[in-house]
């Protein structure tokens, strides 16, 4: 098998990539935003993205980890290399946005989302976002991308579930549904952390990622996680209408991701009603797309479909 010349630990990262934080006010909430972007590689005609993180972890820490002596690990410092304007968000519950008594479910990250978007717009001068979510960051991507279509240009889900049918982690997780509505926050301790990594399968990250992780969590104010997320997975699916999704989409799943089934995704993926889709599946990654022994290979895929050329009409090309 030929292997991608570029991987995750010879990948150059720009020099000056530039970084900015933000706040932005949904009610009475302060929502964290954080921007990377390289004014040398910078390229005003690719789009600006938005990263948007899951249920165990803040946006840095999904998308802005630095891993000593293991290669790149930030998907930020990688896409603003590769020109792009990046951002993401501290949803309400997380990382530097404030913590409420509120569970910080799905419609309340697309709430986020929306108080977000036009600090964002304003800043990157834009009108619309390249909008990616992983996991339960994948339903709020989506949902918002359902309720808001004109403010997303480009849509990509990775570690999506759709009905959840057949999926081991979500059965799991339903037996402790009770303790999960019971209180609006879980502890995450190290034990935790380490276990989002190896509940798949074992060997698909370095050793190191679990602890630092850990502690760019406990840095930032971590110690427990809002429950909302996993309580809307257990109960409300689905949360995502592929039949109403109208920009270009990518679905992007691991081998070992065992959030979903192969048949739940591959059925939403045959219901958006377009063809400007593509499904991506890849070998040796589990859950964590872009925290895994193979995130080049991911980076790859996202970095392609961001720069799909618009279609061309024929017809309309004729008639100019």
């Amino acid at each position: 098998m030929s292997q991608h010349a570029e991987d995750s630990t010879n990948f150059a990262t720009a020099p000056d990539i530039h970084t900015e934080e933000y706040w932005a006010r949904k009610g009475e909430v302060d929502l964290y935003l954080f921007r990377k972007f390289s004014p040398g590689a910078r390229r005003a005609e690719l789009p600006v993205v938005f990263l948007v993180h899951g249920s165990s972890f803040s946006a840095r820490t999904s998308y802005d980890l630095e891993i000593p002596e293991h290669g790149e690990y930030s998907l930020m410092n990688v896409l603003a290399t590769r020109g792009y304007d990046v951002w993401t968000m501290d949803h309400e519950g997380y990382g530097k946005s404030t913590r409420t008594n509120g569970f910080s479910d799905i419609d309340d990250g697309v709430d986020d989302l929306a108080a977000a978007m036009p600090l964002v717009f304003e800043r990157a001068q834009c009108k619309r976002v390249s909008l990616f979510g992983t996991s339960s960051g994948a339903l709020r991507a989506g949902r918002f991308a359902n309720q808001y279509p004109e403010k997303v240009a480009q849509l990509i889900l990775a570690a999506h579930v759709w009905t959840g049918a057949g999926s081991p982690t979500l059965a799991r997780r339903k037996e402790r549904l009770s303790e999960w509505q019971a209180t609006n926050r879980r502890a995450a301790d190290r034990a935790f952390y380490a276990g989002v990594f190896s509940r798949d399968v074992e060997g698909l990250t370095v050793p190191a990622l679990a602890e630092l992780a850990a502690d760019a969590e406990l840095r930032n104010g971590g110690g427990s996680v809002p429950n909302g997320t996993y309580v809307d997975m257990c109960t409300r699916l689905p949360l995502v209408d592929p039949e109403q999704l109208r920009c270009p989409v990518m679905i992007f799943r691991g081998d070992h991701d065992g959030i979903a089934t192969d048949e739940d995704v591959l059925a939403f993926f045959a219901r958006i009603p377009h063809g400007d889709k593509q499904f991506v599946m890849c070998s040796g990654q589990a859950h964590n797309t872009s925290l895994g022994l193979n995130r080049h290979r991911f980076w790859h895929a996202l970095d392609a479909f961001l720069r799909t050329p618009a279609r061309v009409d024929a017809l309309q090309t004729q008639q100019e």
